[in-house]
């Protein structure tokens, strides 16, 4: 049986670009998704029907290979490796439970998805430094402008007395708090800026992001001013390297949204819109359990008495863990 597909499929030169290659194989992968969407498991199934998915899901494996070989930067190349994954789950594990289903979600789906708009989310991330930049170096030189960038934020009038509040984790006699002033409603954020790609095609996920960038830079100054860098940062790296992350991929997502329906290239408009919005909202459902994380730290180790230097510890664990969540991923990914 594998022979006869394996001789039925062309070779990978065979194809002069992705349309045709996606045009001479649609219907299998419809067929498929078909196939799939009748089973509860193998039970009580005929020989016919397993055989029908067995020959599906061994040509979809092939189109995989191809895909990722020839067209590795297609958001074809996750969407048929996720087919063949539940196919392969139907055949030879019977029906994947829940748990199953999440956990190779976040091992799998989510990783893939976020390499595959890994451009769009470094190109989120520099928005947002660049404006903390800016507006970092605009307080430098115009101190009153930190009214402005931050409004919410009053400086207190006693300095010394702040620092010291940032050292042990809190604000001083109801001054806004970091957390309130730099990372509020962070996943209020995070959907804003997914959504803006959505709605705005991208142009609210860029301000949303340069909004956010500002406040950080232009807070990180007058820290830096008053002699309370060390202090400050301490105070928000631990959670805020986790929510940033968070941000980015969602910004990210939303940029390319925006790309898409702006630059759809050789398919329609309204596919790209469907296909963009069904895989951002996979990647955005992803940044929930950051932020939980995030919350976690934010509520237990922020305004702990811990060292500041446990603290930078915490947020040096967090970029490693991130870091090794990523690579960890795309390792499996390869040897799959």
């Amino acid at each position: 049986m594998e022979n006869k597909i394996a001789s039925s499929t062309p070779p990978a030169s065979a194809y002069t670009s992705l349309k045709t290659f996606h045009k001479a194989h649609r219907a299998d992968w419809e067929s498929l998704e078909k196939n799939l969407a009748s089973f509860r498991g193998t039970h009580g199934r005929t020989f016919d029907q397993l055989d029908t998915l067995h020959t599906l899901y061994l040509k979809v494996s092939q189109h995989v290979s191809v895909c990722q070989t020839y067209f590795p930067h297609s958001q074809l190349t996750p969407y048929l490796n996720d087919l063949a994954t539940r196919a392969h789950n139907t055949l030879y594990k019977g029906e994947v439970s829940s748990w199953g289903q999440l956990k190779h979600f976040f091992t799998h789906t989510f990783v893939d998805l976020f390499w595959q708009r890994r451009l769009f989310i470094a190109l989120a991330s520099l928005l947002f430094l660049l404006s903390a930049l800016v507006s970092f170096l605009a307080v430098l030189h115009q101190p009153e402008s930190l009214q402005i960038l931050v409004s919410d934020f009053s400086p207190p009038q006693d300095p010394e007395a702040y620092k010291e509040a940032l050292r042990h984790g809190g604000s001083v006699d109801g001054e806004a708090s970091f957390s309130a002033g730099i990372m509020t409603n962070n996943i209020q954020v995070a959907i804003l800026a997914f959504a803006g790609g959505v709605v705005t095609l991208g142009v609210f996920t860029v301000y949303m992001l340069i909004l956010n960038g500002l406040m950080l830079g232009a807070l990180a100054c007058y820290c830096w001013q008053i002699g309370a860098s060390y202090e400050f940062w301490a105070y928000i790296l631990p959670h805020g390297i986790i929510e940033l992350t968070a941000i980015f991929i969602a910004g990210g997502a939303g940029l390319l949204m925006g790309y898409k329906v702006l630059v759809p290239g050789p398919r329609p408009r309204l596919y790209q819109f469907k296909t963009q919005a069904a895989q951002s909202c996979l990647l955005l459902l992803g940044t929930l359990p950051l932020f939980v994380i995030a919350g976690i730290v934010e509520g237990f180790i922020t305004p702990s008495p811990l060292p500041l230097g446990a603290k930078y510890i915490v947020a040096g664990l967090t970029v490693v863990a991130l870091i090794l969540y990523v690579a960890l991923g795309k390792q499996r990914q390869a040897a799959k």
